[in-house]
């Protein structure tokens, strides 16, 4: 996810009960978040290419299923007596949280659509950024908001046949993406381990189910379609997951939040590679300055004295 140190993080109460230290231990956290951020572009751009077989609403369906039926096979346990050891109101918010999941992917993948990967996470990414942004109090901030909203203004502006649409999609996700880092600090508060995202994904990947089968057909009952959605389901969810959880164990938030800033990059080259999306000059100028002033945000939070920073 991003800019962990704003309020999305689950923070201690989210992290797995068993943890998979025994696997990661020795790999460096900085590498892992990393290939965290390579393997979310890599599910983003595995996805695109279905496009051509699928509509969008289809494989962001196919996504949210098999990564809900994934970490709710991890969480199977907790998910067994889930309404019975929590509240009416705990219940509420996990499934708020699955609505905006599904609502930020629904919108993301639309935005893929029709604008290239880069551009669109870019965009995406002033979710995070507002939330850190709007959480500060300090002057220098409004500077990081005046170059990131600078950027976006150049992507808006800088590309003659950009889809000013896919931008506007990309946008709501980013308000989804802010919204789902909030209800993310609350559903932390009351799930222990995965459970909370398992329940979550569950009411998402059910809320998108009747767009997608209607959409998609009998397209979704292709096994090698079935297949690619199990691993864009992995790439873009599971993996990352998993990863960014054991690295916030073993560093200080405001660094993964720093390495964050590096995915609208990550997105632009594997849009490049995968996907022959070809940035202009001025594009890629506009994504080095969301990236520098997400990372200038995170550098300059200060920690409450008496606080842990991670």
């Amino acid at each position: 996810m991003a800019l962990a140190q704003a309020p999305g993080s689950f923070g201690d109460a989210a992290r797995p009960r068993r943890a998979v230290t025994l696997s990661l231990g020795s790999v460096p956290p900085p590498a892992m978040i990393l290939l965290g951020i390579l393997s979310v572009q890599l599910g983003a751009g595995v996805a695109k290419h279905l496009f051509d077989r699928l509509p969008p609403t289809a494989v962001v369906t196919l996504r949210l299923l098999t990564s809900a039926i994934v970490l709710a096979f991890i969480a199977r346990r907790a998910l067994r007596t889930v309404l019975r050891d929590h509240s009416p109101r705990s219940l509420a918010v996990a499934a708020g949280l699955g609505v905006v999941l599904a609502g930020m992917n629904l919108s993301i993948y639309l935005a893929f659509s029709r604008i290239p990967l880069g551009v669109a996470v870019t965009v995406e990414f002033l979710g995070p950024l507002a939330v850190s942004i709007i959480g500060s109090r300090r002057p220098r901030d409004l500077a990081w908001a005046v170059l990131a909203g600078a950027g976006v203004l150049m992507l808006a502006r800088g590309g003659g046949d950009l889809d000013l649409v896919g931008v506007g999609l990309a946008a709501l996700a980013g308000v989804g993406w802010a919204a789902y880092i909030l209800l993310t600090a609350a559903t932390g508060k009351s799930f222990s381990g995965t459970t909370g995202l398992a329940l979550a994904s569950l009411v998402a990947g059910v809320a998108l189910l009747p767009v997608g089968a209607a959409s998609g057909g009998t397209g979704l009952l292709d096994p090698r379609v079935l297949l690619l959605g199990l691993g864009i389901g992995l790439l873009s969810s599971v993996i990352p997951y998993s990863l960014e959880m054991e690295a916030l164990r073993r560093m200080p938030a405001r660094v993964f939040g720093i390495l964050m800033s590096l995915e609208p990059a990550v997105a632009a080259l594997i849009g490049l590679l995968l996907l022959d999306e070809v940035l202009s000059g001025r594009q890629w100028v506009a994504v080095v300055c969301v990236m520098v002033a997400c990372a200038g945000v995170t550098l300059s939070a200060r920690q409450p004295s008496g606080t842990p920073e991670a």
